[in-house]
C-alpha cells in the first residue's frame, strides 16, 4: 500500500470524524441559537486560547503518528495495526478525543455559546460509552497483553504527568 494512499485514508478520515465535531455541529449550533457576536472577558479569551491550542496540539500530534507508526487512521473503520505508546499516547490513551473536547470547550468560551458547552458535554458522554464498549474491545482483540499493560499504565481520557514507557517497570532487586 502507497503512502499516497495511507495519506489520502487519514485525510478522509479527519473529514468525517474531527471537521464534522468541531466545525460543522458548533457552526450549526451557533446558527439555530441566533449567536451575535459580543464582548468577550479577558478571562474566557486567554482559557479558550489555551485549551484551543492544547486541543489543536493534541489533534494533530496524534493524526500525525497514525499513519506514520500506527500503519491506519484515526477512524474506526480503518484502524491501526501497530499499537501506538509514543508522543500523546504515552499520556492518555484517547488523545484525540481529550483534543476535540478542549477544542469544543474553547469554541464554547470564546463565542460565549452554552449550546457548544452542551455539545462537548454530549461529546464527551457519548466516547465515555463508545471506547469502552465498542473500541477498546478491538484493541483488545488485536494487540492483547501489550493493550491491557498500557491500559494498566495510562488513563483513558485526563493524561498523566509523566509519559509511560512499556519497558519502564519498576525492577524487582
Amino acid at each position: 500500500m502507497s503512502n499516497n494512499s495511507l495519506r489520502f485514508r487519514v485525510f478522509k478520515a479527519i473529514l468525517a470524524l474531527p471537521i464534522p465535531v468541531c466545525i460543522i455541529i458548533p457552526s450549526i449550533l451557533l446558527y439555530f441559537s441566533d449567536w451575535q457576536p459580543g464582548g468577550l472577558p479577558v478571562w474566557r479569551a486567554v482559557i479558550g486560547v489555551i485549551c484551543f491550542l492544547a486541543g489543536i496540539f493534541l489533534a494533530v500530534s496524534t493524526v500525525r503518528l497514525f499513519p506514520k507508526l500506527g500503519n491506519g487512521t484515526p477512524a474506526p473503520w480503518d484502524p491501526t495495526t501497530k499499537m501506538i505508546v509514543t508522543g500523546p499516547y504515552a499520556y492518555v490513551r484517547n488523545p484525540m478525543i481529550t483534543g476535540v473536547v478542549l477544542i469544543l470547550i474553547s469554541e464554547a468560551l470564546m463565542f460565549g455559546s452554552l449550546a457548544i458547552g452542551i455539545w462537548a458535554v454530549v461529546f464527551l458522554i457519548i466516547n465515555m460509552f463508545y471506547f469502552p464498549l465498542s473500541e477498546e474491545p478491538g484493541l483488545r482483540k488485536r494487540f492483547g497483553k501489550e493493550y491491557e499493560e498500557y491500559c494498566k499504565n495510562v488513563p483513558r481520557y485526563i493524561p498523566r504527568l509523566t509519559p509511560w514507557k512499556p519497558d519502564s517497570s519498576p525492577s524487582l532487586e
